[in-house]
């Protein structure tokens, strides 16, 4: 690769392509690698879980992966055939392209993944950025989604500009311009709830390796979702600087008047990465998912360490 719109460098590209592989290696159960094509290029995607289970389609955040997303998701990937994309445009493991965040791109981009999967319906779960492309669909494509869950998403609320400004864009750019560990932890700090020892170093590769991405997704509106009319599960962080958790899960009852809404107390726009929240978490989604199933949740063991 001698020139990318998503990193700075080959380098770059080859040091988070390397992280990748790290977190794939977190996952408690065995994945599996697809590509599959979509209008807008190559889009991969690791498929874990039951295969016969109902499928569960999930989309993460920018300056991510379908690596970093599955080992978060505690018991759903023993409950569900989980299909975790990886963002075209967000990911170093699919095109090397940028979708516009205006009209029906995204959506378009996630119909042809889906028909790709051959999955004509699915549950689905957008964290962030994903949970923007997820609205996306849910807009345009609203038969396609079973049932929805969004997770800190963008696209429904903006932030305070002055708290965004002194806790995440200016030592994000401090970091990026002059490296060091105390300004990595200052910048994580505004961001991470808990200490990861993967997590932090590798947001800060991040930062220095993708040409970051600034554009703003558009809020939804109730008109364009005045279609989707099935039931969705919206979480908002309580001190989320980027999306504020209370003014986030409000807008959402506007936006998705079916929609049950939980506050995330103590967040931060990432919520903790450790067993217990992940179990939590989990469970409440396959409770919302599978209102029915009787059968109890196993945790797939996800403290153990990756083979």
């Amino acid at each position: 690769m001698t020139s990318s719109i998503i990193f700075r460098s080959p380098e770059a590209r080859a040091r988070i392509a390397t992280w990748f592989e790290r977190f794939r290696e977190k996952a408690p159960v065995p994945t599996r690698a697809r590509e599959v094509s979509t209008r807008f290029g190559a889009t991969h995607v690791l498929v874990a879980g039951p295969e016969h289970a109902p499928p569960l389609v999930c989309v993460h955040g920018a300056m991510a992966s379908s690596a970093h997303l599955l080992p978060e998701l505690g018991p759903l990937l023993t409950r569900f055939r989980v299909h975790a994309v990886d963002v075209i445009g967000q990911s170093v493991k699919s095109a090397d392209v940028r979708v516009p965040v205006d009209g029906p791109a995204y959506a378009e981009w996630l119909t042809d993944v889906l028909d790709a999967l051959g999955l004509p319906r699915a549950h689905l779960l957008g964290v962030s950025w994903g949970g923007f492309v997820a609205l996306r669909m849910a807009e345009v494509a609203p038969a396609r989604i079973d049932r929805l869950v969004l997770i800190v998403p963008g696209g429904v609320v903006s932030g305070p500009v002055w708290q965004g400004l002194t806790r995440v864009a200016i030592p994000m750019a401090l970091y990026r311009a002059f490296p060091s560990e105390d300004r990595l932890a200052r910048l994580v700090s505004g961001l991470f709830t808990t200490h990861d020892a993967m997590w932090g170093p590798y947001f800060g590769d991040a930062v220095r390796s993708y040409r970051l991405d600034m554009r703003i997704p558009p809020l939804a509106t109730p008109e364009a979702l005045a279609g989707f009319t099935r039931p969705a599960l919206v979480f908002g962080a309580e001190d989320d600087v980027s999306f504020p958790g209370a003014k986030l899960l409000a807008r959402a009852k506007v936006l998705l008047p079916r929609a049950e809404t939980e506050l995330l107390e103590g967040c931060r726009h990432s919520p903790p990465t450790d067993d217990a929240f992940r179990a939590r978490l989990g469970a409440r989604i396959a409770r919302f998912l599978e209102p029915d199933a009787a059968a109890p949740l196993a945790s797939p063991g996800l403290a153990s360490p990756a083979a």
